[in-house]
């Protein structure tokens, strides 16, 4: 397992650097505004569909919801990437006993307030507009050792460029109340699908 790092000229560094890609290479990113405790971490589950996805959450989690950025990434990802460490990721590989080890480490993350841990449960990228999104088994269990004591966050992300000549990204998201509770990963693949749904059709009704 490839844990996080501190060093903080590094981080100062690719964090103004994420920023300024995204803002660059988008002529907007869209994002409607949720309620985010202050008292509890933010598991926040997103779809995965491009190299971007990281980075439009990290921009995202600087906008909105103000924690301190974690994000579960493949170990090919995190060793061929290796500044990715500095900036919270650290490293699952589906295939090694380390993978408890790395599952057990995104629930003690959920224990702390200040925190925001980014997970992709499809576990591999998908098309942008995908009609089923599944889920692998892992977040579960991150969600069980945690004890659900987080306030989670569903996120579908989309992006067209419509009439610009950039794209645009448009964020959607919605937060689970806070007495919701999931014991099975069909319950919450269900209630993520039904976001996804809603989401990816009020994608398709945008005219401009």
């Amino acid at each position: 397992m490839i844990r996080p790092q501190k060093n903080s000229m590094i981080h100062w560094f690719f964090h103004h650097y994420i920023l300024w890609i995204a803002g660059r290479s988008f002529y907007k990113i869209n994002y409607n505004h949720v309620a985010i405790a202050r008292d509890k971490a933010v598991l926040l589950l997103a779809n995965h569909f491009s190299w971007w996805d990281g980075f439009l959450m990290y921009y995202l989690n600087h906008k909105l919801l103000g924690k301190k950025f974690h994000v579960m990434i493949l170990e090919d990802t995190a060793r061929q990437v290796s500044f990715f460490k500095y900036m919270g990721a650290f490293s699952v590989n589906k295939s090694s006993k380390d993978m408890m080890a790395s599952l057990n480490y995104a629930a003690t993350l959920l224990n702390d307030p200040q925190n925001m841990l980014l997970v992709f449960p499809q576990g591999k990228l998908y098309s942008n507009f995908t009609n089923e999104v599944i889920f692998q088994k892992g977040v579960m269990k991150i969600m069980s050792a945690a004890q659900h004591n987080f306030q989670l966050l569903f996120a579908a992300t989309f992006i067209e460029h419509f009439k610009y000549k950039k794209p645009g990204v448009n964020v959607y998201l919605k937060t689970g109340g806070p007495d919701l509770v999931y014991h099975h990963i069909d319950e919450l693949q269900a209630a993520y699908q039904e976001h996804y749904n809603s989401a990816k059709q009020q994608q398709t009704e945008i005219v401009l």
